[in-house]
C-alpha cells in the first residue's frame, strides 16, 4: 500500500492549487456557518450548547487554516497524498463538533458526504475507498459516543421541530457546497485532461518530426552526389552551347534550380539545434517577407502574383528564422498548385503579432484537408506526398502561432498565419 499512497505530484500542480484554494474557501465558508449556528441556536433558540468546547474546536480549525494559506504561499505544488489529509482533517473536525452536539442525532450529520463527494471527483479510487471507511467510522462512533443536545426550554420549538428544519438547512448548505465547490473542481479537472490530451498530441507530432528529419538528413547525403554531377553538366553544357542564347537562358535557370536544391540540403544538413541568432540574420517584417516571396519567385517562376504589406514603419526587426521562411513557401506552393495565375499575398503587422495571408483561386480547402489540419499524409493531391500542411502547423506552432484555413467567398482559399512578434523580436544589438 506505500506505493499507492506515495507524495508524487498529479498531472497538474496549478489545478491541485486551485483546488486546495477552494478548500480554504470552503473552511472559510463553514466556519461562518457554524459560528452563525452556534450562536442563533444558543441565544435564540434557547438550547444550551458546550460553548467553550465548540470554540476550542473552531479555533483548532481556524488555526489549520491559516496554516494551510501561508502553505499555499510558500509553495504551488500540492501532493495527492497532502489533499487527502486536508480532507480527512476536516472529517474529524466535523466529528468533534458533531460530538458536543448531539452526535448522529445532529440534523446536519449529513454534511459528511461532502468531503467524500470531493474525494470520490478529484482523486483516485482508492483515497474514496478510505475516505468512505473513515467517515463511516465516524459516524457509527457518534451514534454511541456523544453529549446530547439539551431539551428546548422556551416552548417556541419542540425537538422535533429544529430536527427538521435543521434538515432541511443542512440539505439546503450541502447542495450549495457541491454546486459551489465540487463543480468548479470536476471543471479543473476536465481543463486539466484536456491538457493532457494537447500534451499526447504535441508529442505525436513531434515523434513525426523526428522520424522526418531522420529521413530528411538521409536524403541530404543521399542526394548530394547527383546534384554536383547536374551541377558539372549544366556548366559544361552551357560552355559548349554558347552560340545558343536561348539555350544558354534555360541552362542557366536549370543550374539555379539545382543550386537551390543544393542550398536547401545544405540546410537539412546543419546540426541541430541552432541558436536563434543562427537561423538567418536580423531584418525588417516587410525586407523578411520580400526576402521570402522574392526567394519562392526564383522556385516558382511561372507563378502570377500580387502581393502587399501593410504596418506601422519602421517595422519591427525579427530573425529571420529559416523553418518559418520555409513555411511561409509551403503555403505559397499549395496556392500556387491551386491557381498558378492568381495568387495574393498579404501581410500586416502591429507591435505585437504579424499576420501573412496567401490567397487563391482555386477549389477551396476540401473537407478532407480541413478537418485533418495538421496531420501527416493527408492530401488530395495525386503526387503529394501530404507533409506540407503538417510541417507548416508544427513549425508555426513552436512560435506560439495560429494557422486558419478558410474560404474565399468567391472561390479559392485563403490560409491565414497568425504568429505573435514575442519570439521572433530580434534582440537590441
Amino acid at each position: 500500500m506505500s506505493s499507492i499512497f506515495e507524495q508524487r505530484p498529479t498531472a497538474s500542480g496549478r489545478s491541485d492549487t486551485l483546488d486546495l484554494q477552494r478548500i480554504f474557501l470552503l473552511r472559510n465558508i463553514m466556519l461562518t456557518t457554524v459560528i452563525t449556528i452556534i450562536l442563533i441556536t444558543h441565544f435564540s433558540i434557547g438550547l444550551k450548547l458546550p460553548l467553550k468546547s465548540l470554540t476550542t474546536v473552531l479555533l483548532f480549525l481556524a488555526v489549520i487554516n491559516f496554516l494551510t494559506y501561508l502553505r499555499l504561499r510558500k509553495s504551488p505544488q500540492v501532493t495527492v497524498l497532502e489533499f487527502f489529509a486536508q480532507l480527512a482533517l476536516d472529517v474529524i473536525v466535523l466529528t468533534a463538533l458533531f460530538y458536543f452536539t448531539g452526535g448522529s442525532t445532529n440534523p446536519f450529520v449529513s454534511l459528511f458526504l461532502l468531503p467524500l463527494v470531493i474525494v470520490g471527483a478529484i482523486l483516485p479510487s482508492v483515497y474514496a475507498w478510505v475516505m468512505a471507511a473513515l467517515s463511516v467510522s465516524c459516524y457509527t462512533l457518534l451514534m454511541f459516543f456523544y453529549v446530547p443536545l439539551p431539551h428546548n426550554n422556551n416552548g417556541r420549538f419542540t425537538n422535533i421541530d429544529l430536527h427538521t428544519f435543521g434538515m432541511w438547512f443542512s440539505f439546503l448548505i450541502g447542495v450549495g457546497l457541491i454546486v459551489f465547490v465540487v463543480v468548479k473542481m470536476a471543471s479543473s479537472l476536465r481543463e486539466r485532461d484536456l491538457m493532457l490530451v494537447q500534451t499526447r498530441e504535441k508529442l505525436l507530432r513531434d515523434e513525426h518530426l523526428i522520424s522526418l528529419g531522420t529521413l530528411a538528413t538521409g536524403a541530404a547525403h543521399e542526394l548530394g552526389t547527383p546534384l554536383a554531377t547536374m551541377a558539372v553538366l549544366t556548366k559544361e553544357i552551357e560552355r559548349n552551347h554558347a552560340y545558343s542564347p536561348a539555350l544558354v537562358e534555360k541552362i542557366r535557370l536549370l543550374r539555379s534550380q539545382v543550386d537551390r536544391c543544393k542550398d536547401t540540403l545544405a540546410v537539412l544538413s546543419d546540426r541541430a539545434g541552432q541558436a536563434k541568432a543562427e537561423s538567418g540574420g536580423s531584418y525588417a517584417i516587410d525586407q523578411y517577407l520580400d526576402n521570402i516571396l522574392m526567394q519562392w519567385r526564383s522556385m516558382r517562376p511561372r507563378a502570377s502574383v500580387s502581393h502587399h504589406w501593410n504596418g506601422s514603419r519602421p517595422a519591427p526587426r525579427i530573425v529571420a528564422d529559416k523553418s518559418l521562411s520555409q513555411a511561409f513557401i509551403n503555403i505559397l506552393n499549395n496556392a500556387a498548385d491551386a491557381s498558378i495565375d492568381q495568387v495574393e499575398v498579404a501581410g500586416h503587422w502591429s507591435t505585437d503579432q504579424l499576420v501573412f495571408e496567401v490567397r487563391d483561386r482555386g477549389k477551396g480547402y476540401s473537407p478532407i484537408i480541413r478537418n485533418n489540419a495538421g496531420k501527416p499524409f493527408i492530401t488530395t493531391k495525386a503526387d503529394g506526398l501530404g507533409l506540407g500542411l503538417f510541417l507548416v502547423q508544427a513549425i508555426v506552432s513552436r512560435f506560439d502561432g495560429e494557422v486558419k484555413l478558410l474560404d474565399r467567398r468567391n472561390g479559392g482559399a485563403c490560409t491565414r498565419i497568425e504568429l505573435p512578434l514575442s519570439k521572433l523580436l530580434a534582440s537590441p544589438a
